[in-house]
């Protein structure tokens, strides 16, 4: 047997908005108002559905059976231990004496309870993105403390996405306690698309928290939440605009920014247009300087050029540096087929034009796509450049009517590097909107699902980043930083690189 042990409304943001900009002042409670770029979907969200458990785990409400270090590195969290009895067979153990906000224990029994919906079809709280990377076959309680996960085939990824923020253990829920967890801060209140409040828990285990309520803000537009934050009405912004930092740094608010797994990478239609021509693919990574769009759209503190699908603070990174080479870009697009006239690159006898789309939540995408648009007329490629909203965005790669989607992706949020390249590359994946596909890359993706030496998959994902670098199914532009500002005097907050922590019991106030 092995072990693996592993204060403020939403409305308040539009009054912000016509105030006199002011610096930022010392908060004189302890309570913390977070603006955030993403809220929550209902009055009580469970965090077993979609995207909520992100909010809750931020937040400190909700734990997982598995952590996160900021090293990424696993450890484990409301386990105690975690073994790997056999390739399909997974032996976890509580830690001892774990509460629910309601008092009532945590047992066996209670991960199994909050699992199960997850992977039954049929349940309102089915969450297909997790029960797939899951894969559990089945799940038996021994004793109070220990439950064996059977899993359906050979899952070397299982004991990360037991760090998944969706893969949560709850009690049973009631008035007092709807989204009744274990973690140092208890939900309090939530308004669709607005708010999501929660309050301190002083019998956490680790001991009560230095903020007695925290109210998450939703605020998608990165300027509106930057007016929001000189103007006092909130202490934290999450995802804070790259091109302003310095000079709300240099007013006396603390600034942070630290490496993360997001990555900015450009989903390309692979069955119309001329990006089905691989040439063509490659042609266009070799034509965006990376490290320009950082030094422009990220005022060089918010990210790193990438060459690759992940950052080099994981070691799944492999080595392959960004290429900026417009005069190879060219000698592809003549390699297929492209004749250049008048200083245009012509195909088939038309113009040769990429449409790019991109969305605006984020600060860095709508300039980095027009930086990306300038690039590829500078070599003679006629580029159009439209802001829309991300699910319309992807309908209009899956018909044609767009050739590039820039968006913004956390590739390995629970640490394994099987998660992204199989959500959006494998040919059967449903997030796969180009439609690109390659056996060996699938037949690899499969491998490493189900290769258990860390040395071995490393030399797996080496074979998947060289195949997507060749074959430019997707464009990798750069490894995204966390940029966050907060008032002077928060103590113990920092950029996790997973971007799915906040909030632990050390945050408080200075005195």
């Amino acid at each position: 047997m092995r072990r693996t042990v592993i204060r403020s409304t939403a409305l308040s943001i539009l009054a912000a908005l016509m105030l006199p900009v002011a610096s930022p002042s010392i908060a004189q409670d302890d309570s913390l108002t977070i603006a955030y770029l993403s809220g929550p979907t209902g009055e009580a969200p469970d965090p077993r559905i979609r995207y909520n458990g992100w909010l809750s785990n931020q937040t400190g409400v909700t734990e997982t059976l598995m952590g996160l270090t900021p090293e990424m590195e696993l450890y484990p969290r409301l386990a105690e231990s975690l073994e790997l009895v056999d390739p399909t067979t997974w032996r976890m153990t509580l830690r001892e004496g774990l509460a629910f906000h309601d008092g009532s224990p945590v047992t066996s029994q209670s991960v199994i309870d909050s699992i199960a919906p997850i992977l039954d079809a049929g349940s309102e709280l089915h969450n297909p993105r997790n029960a797939g990377l899951l894969k559990i076959a089945g799940m038996e309680a021994e004793g109070d403390r220990v439950v064996v996960f059977t899993t359906a085939e050979p899952n070397a990824a299982f004991p990360w996405i037991l760090t998944e923020p969706g893969v949560v253990v709850l009690g049973e829920p009631s008035e007092a306690y709807p989204i009744n967890a274990t973690g140092p801060y208890i939900f309090r209140e939530a308004i669709a698309d607005q708010l999501y409040r929660v309050e301190a828990n002083p019998a956490y285990r680790d001991g009560a928290p230095g903020i007695s309520e925290v109210r998450a803000l939703t605020v998608t537009d990165p300027a509106a939440a930057a007016l929001a934050f000189e103007a006092g009405d909130v202490d934290l912004v999450i995802n804070y605009p790259e091109t302003d930092f310095e000079r709300i740094t240099a007013t006396g608010a603390q600034g942070f920014s630290a490496p993360t797994v997001q990555l900015y990478w450009l989903d390309i239609d692979a069955t119309h247009g001329p990006l089905k021509d691989a040439r063509i693919r490659r042609a266009v990574s070799l034509a965006i300087d990376r490290q320009g769009i950082v030094d422009a759209a990220l005022s060089g503190i918010g990210g790193e050029p990438a060459g690759t699908l992940y950052p080099a603070l994981m070691p799944w990174a492999a080595d392959i540096a960004p290429t900026y080479d417009p005069a190879a870009a060219e000698a592809l697009l003549a390699e297929a087929g492209a004749v250049k006239q008048g200083g245009r690159w012509m195909l088939d006898g038309e113009p040769l034009r990429i449409d790019l789309v991109t969305y605006a939540s984020r600060a860095a995408l709508p300039p980095t796509a027009e930086l990306i648009q300038a690039y590829l007329m500078a070599i003679g490629i006629d580029a159009g450049v439209s802001i829309g909203e991300w699910g319309a965005n992807n309908d209009a790669i899956a018909s044609g009517s767009a050739d590039m989607h820039l968006q913004a992706w956390g590739v390995a949020p629970s640490g394994d590097p099987a998660y992204f390249p199989g959500a959006v590359l494998h040919s059967e994946a449903g997030s796969n909107i180009g439609g690109y596909a390659n056996p060996a890359l699938d037949a690899l993706l499969a491998e490493g699902r189900q290769t258990f030496d860390p040395e071995s998959r490393k030399a797996i994902y080496d074979q998947v980043q060289a195949i997507i670098a060749n074959d430019a199914p997707m464009i990798p532009v750069f490894h995204a930083a966390q940029v966050s500002v907060a008032k002077p005097g928060l103590k113990g907050f920092a950029v996790h690189p997973a971007m799915t922590y906040w909030l632990s019991p050390d945050i408080r106030w200075a005195d």
